[in-house]
């Protein structure tokens, strides 16, 4: 996946936002405005997405893909970063996203998290219809 396909997706769910509180670099995707889902950044292998996770679910995706590792800068047991190089398929990626939207969606007041989850229903944005690039 792409960062252009990330940013695409992420932006996809209901509320997204996107913003860079910690100067030029680090893209913040925040829902309702109010609380971190997802972290695009830079590192020295590439493009990483840094995604909330279930703790238990967190070390399964560790164990099973290489490029999903503890979350860089990110408590470690409640954040997993995914290298976007292509070793975690688009699909799992994408299903990481939307898990992190909705931990971090029931987490905000119940109005909120209603509202956004509500709007969300068993939508998921579709890979296939993420920008490609040649």
């Amino acid at each position: 996946m792409t960062p252009e396909q990330f940013v695409d997706a992420a932006l996809w769910f209901p509320e997204a936002s996107e913003s860079e509180p910690f100067g030029p670099g680090p893209l913040v995707y925040k829902v309702a405005g109010q609380k971190v889902f997802a972290v695009l950044t830079e590192r020295d292998q590439g493009p990483v997405a840094n995604l909330k996770c279930d703790p238990e679910l967190a070390l399964e995706l560790r164990d099973q893909f290489p490029g999903v590792t503890p979350g860089y800068h990110m408590n470690k047991r409640h954040w997993n970063s995914v290298s976007l190089d292509g070793s975690v398929p688009d699909d799992e990626v994408l299903e990481m996203l939307r898990h992190s939207y909705v931990l971090v969606a029931r987490s905000l007041r119940r109005a909120d998290g209603d509202r956004v989850l509500a709007v969300l229903g068993d939508d998921a944005p579709d890979p296939g219809g993420a920008r490609d690039t040649v």
